[in-house]
């Protein structure tokens, strides 16, 4: 098994020792890309049935962008207006570790199996919501898990609010694709 294939595991195992190697190895962020597209792309697979190849295109390209954004909201949150005392980190090691929080999201790929798409997305975010929170709480060198928790939700509906506005805009773009 391949260092990068055995990371993704232990990271969707929960294991909270790789997220402690991610955040201190500054040559995974590579890796931390690899597991954000392949986890969108099993989304998007597990969508194509309804969405088809431009939802594909879409979701990947969401996804990088939603996983900058919401790293560097947690960096902002998390070591800013959130630190606990012994808190250190830079977004570099946000990036890394919160990339590599996605690594259940790899399941999503099962959502095209027809009746199967709503659990299957429900327990991808889920378990996908527990690995961010491990992975914020071991980059920001917090100890509190309901701390990084409070940054993550804190995070993630400042993104949402991001998405919503940006999403009339996002909406125009495919309509034009399919037009010409």
């Amino acid at each position: 098994m391949t260092p990068f294939v055995d990371r993704m595991i232990r990271a969707a195992k929960l294991d909270v020792n790789v997220y402690e190697e991610v955040e201190a190895d500054k040559g995974a962020m590579g890796q931390a890309t690899g597991v954000v597209v392949l986890s969108s792309l099993a989304g998007g697979i597990g969508f194509m049935q309804e969405a088809g190849l431009i939802g594909l295109l879409i979701g990947t390209i969401g996804s990088l962008l939603g996983w900058y954004i919401w790293a560097f909201l947690t960096y902002v949150i998390g070591t800013k207006l959130l630190p606990e005392p012994h808190t250190r980190a830079d977004y570099g090691e946000l990036l890394r570790t919160i990339g590599f929080s996605s690594s259940p999201g790899l399941i999503r790929v099962f959502a095209i199996i027809p009746g199967l798409s709503m659990i299957v997305n429900l327990l991808a975010s889920i378990w996908i919501l527990v690995a961010m929170v491990i992975a914020v709480r071991q980059a920001l060198d917090y100890q509190s898990t309901y701390r990084a928790l409070g940054v993550c939700l804190v995070g993630w509906l400042v993104q949402a609010v991001i998405l919503a506005l940006l999403m009339p805009m996002m909406g125009e773009v495919p309509v034009a694709m399919l037009n010409n």
